[in-house]
């Protein structure tokens, strides 16, 4: 016989004069009389309304076996909140299961947000019990499965690469496991199967995918866990073209399969586009705001704040009566913050006058220049940053989204490929480029023979998946050429025995023929949290840690016994001296 029929949550009016036999959990109890009570018995798909005939002790969490006859609701107590609302079970058989103490904090939903996140991730076996994060890990588990389905139909083999490796110059800081074999090495945990996946195309795989664990030692924060998954891909015999097409099905499908509703075709926009418009390489674009260049208004000014490399502006429209001095004062301490040298502020009034503790100093040409140049009218609020163009286009894309930005669940799914994206994004203490991606990334064609000259206007062949101001992951084309390799290599300061020391197991992998390749990888927490109307991807992740780093489940991080430390050839070194 088998332990239940069905599931709670799938009752309804078609099944009234049946016999069911169903498994849960006591979500509430409430008497009616001295020997009747309403239990509402939850499982993973629903509440249904138990009517129980006799004096058992039934408490909250306990777990129950229920079997007994679907009938309707008597006229009038029908509850609309609910699927099985117009039903109730009576007739009731009660098994208890086993018996629960007072769980420590309520499951309803409606009360999770007060509950501090420690005590939920102390007893995420519980908190795991709640609607919200029932429905958050099945679509997961519905996306991860829409991924798979996608990247099988177009070809790519699933392929899965060691957790324990050599440490690789990603970027980020490697978690490091030493070895019991060998005292005084290390193996790395993955931050990116990348060099694994490249040697791969060179295995005349062709098509990789794999959803892959990784890990990088840096600090936590809404959308960044120590421990990740992403789709990560690679492709032979391909360019960006073929890249962004097999991702975009992928990531379609998935959206598809969590939302119901299929995503458009998705839009581009080069790097350069989108810190213009927005100051951001991964813009917003639900909402407007866009920035606006207005260095010509100001190009022969004699306001001393405005004699900068470049001044932008954004228009809020219909703002200024909204925001009074206080809150301009506010805005502009944390434009300070994050690095301007100031904020300056305007309201339009009447006439399309300037209202400005700045407006003595422009003149009348540039006054009308400006509100005509950011489309300004009366009531708007303008908002202005002078700086050099990076500087100036990154601080207002900040202030854009501080005053904009539309809650997460709010605007729909608006993904962008952002491409074109620098090679290099300065230079080091040496006047050495500094990679934008990884030394392996191939630059864009019409680019490559300006490299020794001016590197830093050299674009790349890399692209990024924006999905709601949320970089959800990035890719490039890579190098294959020797040739090419070693001229990124004589850029950097990178001699070949370096080279070689750094990369050997990629560059000897080339040598026995390597063809073109591209490849790209994005987080499925990430994507997973966005298409959940979540805010922080722990809401997406079964068993995450605090923004610490703390694992309040387990208490990891632990400290080992010395047993253990001696086998690995390991001693603790003291605390640092304080002062």
């Amino acid at each position: 016989m088998t332990m239940r029929s069905d599931y709670c949550g799938t009752l309804d009016h078609k099944d009234v004069g049946r016999d069911v036999i169903l498994c849960g959990w006591v979500a509430r109890r409430r008497e009616h009389g001295e020997h009747l009570a309403f239990v509402d018995l939850r499982d993973h798909t629903g509440i249904v309304q138990c009517v129980v005939d006799g004096a058992q002790d039934l408490r909250s969490e306990f777990v129950l076996r229920v079997s007994g006859r679907v009938r309707p609701r008597p006229e009038g107590t029908a509850n609309a909140s609910l699927t099985t609302g117009e039903i109730e079970l009576g007739d009731c058989n009660v098994e208890i299961l086993a018996t629960a103490e007072p769980p420590p904090f309520p499951l309803e939903d409606r009360d999770d947000r007060n509950v501090d996140e420690t005590l939920r991730l102390r007893y995420r076996y519980i908190d795991l019990r709640r609607e919200r994060m029932q429905r958050n890990l099945r679509l997961r588990a519905k996306v991860n499965s829409a991924l798979r389905a996608a990247m099988e139909r177009q070809g790519f083999v699933e392929i899965e690469t060691p957790m324990l490796i050599a440490s690789t110059p990603e970027g980020a800081r490697d978690f490091v496991v030493p070895s019991r074999l060998q005292p005084g090495r290390f193996y790395a945990l993955p931050q990116s199967p990348q060099i694994l996946k490249q040697l791969c195309m060179v295995g005349g795989i062709d098509r990789y995918y794999q959803i892959a664990r990784c890990m990088r030692d840096e600090d936590l924060r809404a959308d960044r866990q120590f421990e990740f998954s992403q789709l990560d891909a690679e492709m032979s015999f391909a360019g960006q073209e073929d890249v962004l097409a097999a991702i975009s099905v992928a990531v379609a499908d998935a959206t598809e399969a969590a939302t119901g509703r299929r995503p458009a075709e998705i839009s581009r926009m080069t790097w350069l586009e989108a810190m213009n418009r927005f100051g951001s390489d991964k813009p917003d674009v639900r909402f407007g705001m866009e920035l606006v260049d207005v260095s010509e208004v100001f190009a022969s000014t004699g306001f001393n704040a405005f004699k900068a490399g470049c001044v932008k502006a954004i228009r809020v429209p219909g703002a200024a009566a909204a925001w009074g001095r206080n809150r301009l004062d506010g805005l502009t301490d944390q434009a300070k913050r994050w690095g301007a040298k100031g904020l300056v502020w305007m309201k339009v009034g009447d006439g399309m006058s300037l209202d400005s503790p700045v407006a003595k100093f422009l003149s009348d040409p540039e006054r009308v220049a400006l509100s005509a140049a950011t489309g300004a009218e009366v009531g708007d609020l303008l908002l202005l940053v002078a700086d050099d163009w990076r500087q100036a286009c990154h601080i207002l894309g900040l202030v854009r989204l501080e005053i904009g930005r539309p809650p997460v669940n709010e605007g729909g799914h608006n993904f962008l490929w952002v491409t074109e994206f620098p090679l290099f994004e300065g230079v080091d203490d040496a006047g050495r480029p500094i990679p934008a991606h990884h030394p392996f990334t191939m630059p864009h064609p019409d680019d490559i023979d300006g490299l020794e000259g001016d590197p830093l206007t050299a674009r790349s062949q890399a692209y990024d998946l924006v999905l709601n101001g949320w970089e959800l992951g990035s890719g490039s084309v890579r190098i294959h050429r020797p040739d090419v390799q070693q001229r990124i290599f004589d850029l950097l300061g990178i001699a070949p025995d370096e080279a070689q020391r750094r990369f050997g197991f990629l560059l000897d992998a080339f040598r026995y023929g390597a063809p073109p390749h591209a490849g790209f990888a994005f987080g499925i927490d990430r994507l997973v949290a966005l298409l959940a109307g979540e805010e922080n991807i722990r809401e997406v992740i079964a068993y995450p840690k605090t923004q610490t780093g703390v694992d309040p489940l387990m208490g990891a991080p632990t400290a080992i016994g010395d047993k253990e430390l001696n086998d690995l050839g390991i001693r603790i070194l003291p605390p640092p001296a304080k002062g």
